[in-house]
């Protein structure tokens, strides 16, 4: 049995949606999380630094979204949502579910907290580069691994949902078409409503 380690409101949601995607058994358990305002670690979370998300699988604890998209769907294949080891594809999804953390997520907090991104020695690049990668790949669509709908387009999608109208996303029909395609899934609609209730 999968567990979810959850706060409502956070990127843990979006992982109710790929559990729900891959249609498979587990539980959520809330936790709290530090605050701006500081808070200690909940000693009930399992992650290094009491953040989420975070998943325990019988035991095994996995965190960091790109490592959780990874597991759960090598560990449930039969929906599809990633590649398998030696399948067409499996190269571009590592990247892109890589690419998120260690250089989307990066950039817009670089820009966010208005701080410039030093060149040559940070491993990420600034949004107004990184946007036009992502807008190409889209536009060749309709999801990161073109006609496959996977777990990196969860955690794209539901990113890209969450800043829909903030200054550091390109207006860019492209963007809006993906992420109509992504909140439209029956996935998302469970994950909203047991976040809400959670």
């Amino acid at each position: 049995m999968i567990t979810l380690f959850h706060r409502p409101k956070t990127r843990s949601t979006r992982f109710i949606f790929l559990l729900e995607e891959l249609d498979v058994p587990y539980q959520l358990r809330l936790v709290t999380t530090r605050t701006r305002d500081g808070g200690a670690i909940d000693p009930a979370n399992p992650h290094p630094h009491g953040k989420v998300p975070v998943i325990s699988d019988d035991g095994t604890i996995v965190f960091e979204s790109p490592a959780i998209a990874l597991y759960l769907t090598d560990k449930f294949p039969q929906n599809h949502l990633g590649p398998h080891v030696g399948e067409p594809g499996r190269g571009a999804y590592l990247s892109w579910l890589c690419y998120y953390t260690g250089v989307l997520e990066p950039a817009f907090m670089s820009k966010f907290m208005n701080v410039e991104v030093p060149r040559g020695t940070a491993g990420w690049v600034p949004v107004e580069e990184v946007m036009p990668v992502l807008i190409k790949v889209l536009s060749a669509g309709p999801y990161m691994l073109g006609d496959q709908f996977s777990a990196a387009d969860i955690l794209y999608g539901t990113t890209f949902a969450m800043f829909a109208q903030s200054p550091m996303m390109p207006k860019s029909a492209a963007i809006e078409d993906y992420v109509k395609r992504i909140v439209a899934r029956p996935g998302y609609s469970k994950a909203q409503a047991l976040d809400a209730a959670a």
